[in-house]
């Protein structure tokens, strides 16, 4: 058995790790890069060929860890994706949302690239790629052990970070020898609004684990949201509006759950008016809703009570464009809850146009920024941005709260560590900014364990355990065959493309037998 990291290692999105078990290979969530690690390392190839993996266990379903799903059946994958049912339900509105996203983001070059003369690309995938990759979904729910081969059960716990986001328990059976391969998923933060705490896992020969805020303490959550609440009053009563970039899906039902607890309480000003304007928000609020069995013992008696912990008073759902564009002419008492969280895409672009140069309004992040998005450019003090081809100064009061993010912090992160009783042999830390990963590193290295960071391309064989880090000339050796494979499915992608827009009436045999043999000695 091995381990090869190709995806979140050394980085906060694109979580991704196959592994290699006798014959089969089994992959571990296929997300989307995001921010600046989209534009360092690219979505569009994989490294690994997609028709032979054969599972794929999906954590939970946010695009950066489901997002190359559709990719992966573009490219050949027919393989078993096993998910939780709330997660599957998620994942079935999340890919068809990210495949539009990525047709009209194709349509829109493609029309500027018509202007200058420029050939057509084509979209990352499409909704057609979306609904045969969501054919393949199986659902498996919490503490429902599951075989998928010979020598290879898996279980799903109850992870805290989102409805369905688990940690997957692996027994693994090679020959005459067992391990117990633990993958973390995305890790819950402490008193999450709906959300169940992260179940322990009492033991683990491996530990593959987040890292996100391993260099980071969340303050006080109830402190935070008091501070929320005081925020959208304070800037209803200076006459502005307050955006608040927020995922789809989690964060915005988060949201919900806390404003309705504060209007019920009386503490939110009478006059503020709530909008969700994410049609996706608005599937995954009735998705929720629909999965409410799998929320916290707290919600769940608030429901029995009668209160309907997603809906209050002056809370808005816009659906179509128009309505959209209505709140960019109102001018005060809005909070516009709009996705996306890191402000990438989507129509919470729109509502930074028209309120960030305003002083009296306001902008709230709620969640981690990845470095390159547009919110982390925000949020670390920039004075104007560039929002379609126009300069907005930043004038808005800007707010970063992480306690309301829904990942562990440091303390969260090394207290379920050290719940696990017998083990870990090895921790590797994926999922997090070198300099969280590393801070991590270090803190369990120094409570005796053996912990490593893990990188894009490092491969780990799993042996009779003595050290876990092969020989660097195995490990060179290996790394190599990895890089070359890579570098052949660029050229492959390179030639299909080439091919598929020859114009035979234009190029002589010679000049494209030429063109390939160039596409071909490409280092």
């Amino acid at each position: 058995m091995r381990i090869e990291f190709s995806g979140g290692a050394g980085t906060v999105t694109g979580s991704s790790h196959l592994l290699r078990v006798r014959d089969k290979r089994v992959l571990l969530d296929c997300g989307l890069y995001q921010g600046r690690d989209e534009k360092d390392k690219g979505n569009d190839v994989f490294a690994y060929i997609p028709s032979t993996i054969d599972h794929l266990i999906l954590s939970h379903a946010h695009i950066d860890h489901s997002g190359r799903i559709p990719l992966l059946y573009k490219r050949g994958f027919r393989g078993r994706i096993i998910a939780t049912p709330p997660a599957a339900a998620l994942c079935r509105i999340l890919l068809m949302d990210s495949a539009y996203i990525h047709e009209q983001d194709a349509e829109w070059e493609n029309k500027k690239r018509q202007r200058k003369g420029l050939g057509p690309i084509e979209p990352l995938y499409t909704s057609k790629d979306a609904e045969g990759a969501l054919t393949l979904l199986e659902e498996v729910d919490f503490n429902h052990p599951t075989e998928l081969f010979e020598g290879f059960k898996m279980n799903f716990l109850e992870a805290g970070h989102m409805l369905g986001a688990a940690i997957t328990e692996m027994h693994i059976q090679e020959e005459e020898r067992k391990i117990k391969l633990v993958y973390s998923g995305d890790l819950g933060n402490q008193g999450i609004p709906l959300m169940k705490e992260p179940v322990e896992v009492t033991e683990a020969d491996f530990l593959i684990m987040e890292s996100t805020y391993g260099n980071r303490l969340h303050p006080d959550n109830q402190v935070e949201h008091e501070e929320l609440i005081k925020i959208i009053n304070d800037t209803y009563r200076r006459g502005g509006n307050v955006i608040i970039p927020s995922f789809a899906v989690g964060r915005t039902q988060e949201l919900l759950y806390i404003l309705n607890e504060f209007q019920e309480a009386g503490k939110l000003e009478r006059g503020v008016k709530v909008y969700v304007d994410s049609p996706l928000a608005s599937k995954s609020t009735a998705i929720f809703k629909e999965y409410s069995r799998y929320f916290d013992s707290e919600s769940k008696e608030k429901m029995r009570r009668g209160d309907h912990v997603l809906e209050f008073r002056n809370l808005f759902f816009t659906e179509s464009v128009e309505d959209s564009m209505k709140l960019n002419r109102t001018q005060k008492g809005c909070v516009i809850i709009s996705a996306s969280g890191m402000a990438t895409a989507g129509r919470v672009r729109h509502h930074l146009k028209h309120n960030l140069w305003r002083s009296e309004c306001s902008v709230v992040f709620v969640g981690y920024q990845a470095h390159g998005s547009l919110g982390r450019i925000i949020q670390d003090g920039a004075k104007q941005v560039t929002l379609f081809g126009e300069e907005i100064a930043v004038n808005a009061k800007i707010h970063s709260f992480s306690g309301l993010s829904g990942h562990a912090d440091r303390k969260g992160l090394y207290n379920w560590v050290k719940a696990i009783r017998k083990g870990p042999k090895e921790i590797f830390l994926t999922h997090g900014d070198p300099e969280a990963s590393e801070a991590l590193r270090e803190l369990l290295a120094n409570d005796g364990y053996n912990v490593r960071v893990a990188k894009e391309g490092d491969i780990v064989p799993i042996k009779d355990y003595v050290k876990l880090v092969p020989k660097t000339a195995d490990f060179d050796l290996e790394k190599r065959t990895v890089e070359a494979a890579l570098s052949n499915l660029r050229k492959k992608e390179e030639l299909i493309k080439y091919i598929e827009t020859l114009d035979f009436q234009r190029e002589s045999a010679d000049e494209i037998l030429e063109s390939m043999e160039n596409i071909i000695k490409k280092q």
